[in-house]
């Protein structure tokens, strides 16, 4: 036994600090997780990953948006969607979601503390618990797993009811007529695709001449023609000079002066680390202007060896699935004991409508580094399963090096793509080529039957290596030459009937 209370403080329990918590508490260390009272799962569970996964599936759900290409763009399951239908599925996911992850803590004897934390001394912090009552606790080792909030820049009229923030959107009164979302990232471009699904008039403002460039641009053109196709006015390249809360609307004015209206203003242009409070000064470690910490990539260490950070607070990748992973590999190095490291390829996953998903390399970044590369490209209304299933859109592309045949990258769009992506996942970890997708059978009739025809298309195009060859069968040999013919051939050089038979 140390002299600290704990062996490891996890402060936030989100993806990254319950994994963590829990791993540290199967190798039988005592642990503690700080997280405010009401927020116990952190972001995802409340305001991030999993409400707007959940409000994506029931508005697919009670629009019968996967049902129209069957019986019409009129199709409803429910003919007048309000706020509260939206939020009664929410609201039930959300409180299953806690309640699983208490359970997980109890049956693995992970104590709790709910409170805002802060660093008083390198191995001591502060705990409000409720106004004015606090209490101090020492550990080894720390964990900050504290995620981000909304950036709200000063330019915005925040009135929680018109003009909302990603954390306040959910909490709507009613679905507005005509909805503006400033900011094309992942979230602005998920929540403005919801709720075009939802026929309302959706604008997406982004500044910037393109957005989401992390994604090969094949995919994107065609995710831009798909979701301009469903009703989404995408407004790129022109910088907002206001934002007015007119009251009855709410009026951005534009740098190249046009103006756009609607009922409601989403703005989720970026996040910031949830840092600022921590009093990080203690214990010497600074962020960058957006609240985030600098680690060591393959350990989540901190510059201060005994304080790790995992999640959404250490910037980039900022994904629910990946933080799972950082919080097992930072538990475990903390605690000294050996696990695998984790995969040098995981995919992406933007939960629009249609839903994109990727992994691996872009073609764009294959040229830069001037890979020599052939595509593979599949529709999906070229399989079976898509027809079936009603859809008119949907791509799979495939990158594969003509050198060693193997798997770059792969980006779907369409129906399933984040479950699909995954086959691409195992594939390019394994080093697997071109060949696998040619050789191996695909349940018939689905969607995954894409992998074999997008794989056929460059297999078709690729040079076939040696050992694919088939040898060419033997000549047979010319029949016996009638005895005149022989006779009349006896003066001919032996050579020249070896070289006819040839």
């Amino acid at each position: 036994m140390s002299d600290f209370d704990y062996d490891l403080i996890v402060i936030g329990s989100g993806p990254s600090g319950r994994t963590a918590a829990i791993q540290a508490a199967k190798l039988k260390r005592r642990v503690l997780v700080i997280d405010r009272k009401d927020r116990l799962g952190g972001v995802s569970v409340h305001t991030g990953t999993i409400p707007s996964k959940t409000l994506r599936e029931t508005v697919l759900n009670l629009t019968g948006w996967r049902e129209r290409s069957f019986y019409g763009r009129s199709y409803r399951v429910k003919d007048q969607i309000k706020a509260e239908d939206l939020k009664a599925r929410l609201h039930m996911t959300l409180d299953y979601e806690v309640d699983v992850l208490e359970h997980q803590f109890n049956r693995n004897h992970v104590e709790t503390l709910a409170g805002m934390a802060h660093f008083v001394g390198p191995n001591e912090v502060e705990v409000e618990i409720e106004a004015g009552d606090t209490t101090r606790v020492t550990g080894e080792k720390f964990l900050i797993a504290t995620g981000t909030r909304t950036y709200r820049p000063d330019y915005v009229p925040f009135n929680g009811t018109t003009v909302v923030d990603g954390d306040e959107f959910l909490e709507m009164a009613e679905i507005p007529r005509s909805l503006i979302v400033v900011g094309a990232g992942v979230i602005g471009v998920e929540y403005a695709t919801m709720f075009s699904a939802l026929d309302v008039r959706v604008t997406l403002v982004e500044p910037r001449e393109t957005f989401l460039d992390f994604i090969d641009r094949t995919l994107i053109e065609e995710f831009t023609h798909q979701i301009r196709e469903n009703g989404v006015d995408l407004r790129l390249g022109s910088a907002i000079e206001s934002i007015d809360d007119e009251g009855d609307h709410i009026e951005i004015t534009l740098a190249n002066g046009r103006h756009i209206r609607g009922d409601m203003l989403l703005f989720a242009a970026g996040r910031m680390g949830n840092t600022e409070r921590l009093n990080l000064d203690a214990v010497g470690l600074q962020t960058d202007h957006r609240g985030r910490l600098e680690v060591e990539r393959k350990t989540y260490q901190t510059k201060v060896p005994h304080i790790y950070a995992t999640g959404d607070v250490i910037g980039h990748p900022s994904l629910a699935s990946t933080s799972l992973q950082q919080g097992r590999v930072a538990a475990c190095h903390a605690l000294e004991t050996p696990t695998v490291p984790e995969s040098p390829w995981f995919p992406y996953g933007i939960y629009s409508v249609p839903e994109m998903s990727t992994c691996g390399m872009s073609e764009e970044e294959l040229k830069e580094r001037d890979v020599p590369y052939e595509v593979g490209i599949a529709r999906f209304r070229e399989t079976s399963r898509g027809h079936i299933m009603g859809l008119e859109h949907g791509m799979l592309k495939m990158l594969f090096s003509l050198k060693t045949r193997r798997v770059l990258g792969v980006q779907i769009v369409g129906e399933g793509a984040t479950e699909l992506i995954h086959i691409a996942q195992a594939v390019l970890n394994l080093q697997g080529t071109v060949d696998y997708f040619v050789q191996n059978t695909f349940n018939y009739p689905t969607l995954a039957e894409a992998y074999k025809i997008a794989g056929l298309d460059a297999f078709n195009r690729m040079p076939i290596p040696e050992e694919y060859k088939v040898p060419s069968a033997a000549k047979p040999k010319k029949a016996a030459a009638k005895k005149s013919d022989a006779k009349r051939d006896t003066d001919k050089p032996a050579a020249d009937s070896t070289k006819a038979a040839e």
